[in-house]
């Protein structure tokens, strides 16, 4: 007999189906009682997964989208010819071949993100977000400690490559006016 049935089993006593719906109840209460620990852990999933999202599809796309198209052009712009400009070529290669290899990750952990992010049944595949993390870690050190500053001192040598690099910026990410003719 199943604990919650309300039939008696034939062997037993009517009292002793009381007793077995209780355990069967209990039992039940149990599994009740770890539900607002996971439903906070889902909460706190979904706004991870949430957050993540956004990081991805807002600030880091739009990022490698500013270094591709205003910094690398200004630095390799302003090298020196000769060994500083293979340099900084070699060194962009690298950089937008680390961003490809990012964005391939996160391509992959997308669909099961964004799943989560609202609150769907989503795997997200432990493999990737180490790939994703380890990648973009590397990747930032890099850039960090070897192309930034060799693109503060080369941008630095002219003030004028230096401001029309911010005002490159400042542009690309100015509202857009609409005017009236």
């Amino acid at each position: 007999m199943d604990a919650l049935s309300p039939h008696p089993p034939t062997d037993s006593t009517p009292i002793d189906a009381f007793s077995q719906c209780h355990s069967g109840i209990l039992s039940g209460l149990r599994v009740l009682s770890g539900l607002p620990e996971m439903v906070a852990a889902a909460e706190r999933a979904r706004r991870a997964s949430a957050e993540t999202f956004a990081v991805f599809d807002g600030a880091v796309l739009a990022h490698h989208a500013d270094e591709e198209t205003e910094l690398f052009p200004a630095v390799l712009k302003s090298a020196a010819p000769g060994g500083e400009y293979e340099r900084v070529a070699t060194m962009v290669e690298r950089l937008v071949a680390e961003h490809r290899a990012i964005e391939m990750v996160w391509k992959k952990l997308k669909p099961s993100v964004r799943s989560a992010a609202v609150g769907q049944s989503a795997e997200v595949n432990a493999g990737d977000v180490g790939d994703l993390m380890r990648l973009y870690a590397a990747h930032a050190a890099f850039e960090e400690s070897r192309f930034l500053p060799l693109a503060q001192e080369i941008l630095g040598r002219n003030d004028n490559h230096m401001a029309a690099l911010g005002l490159s910026l400042h542009l690309r990410h100015a509202p857009k006016v609409v005017g009236y003719i």
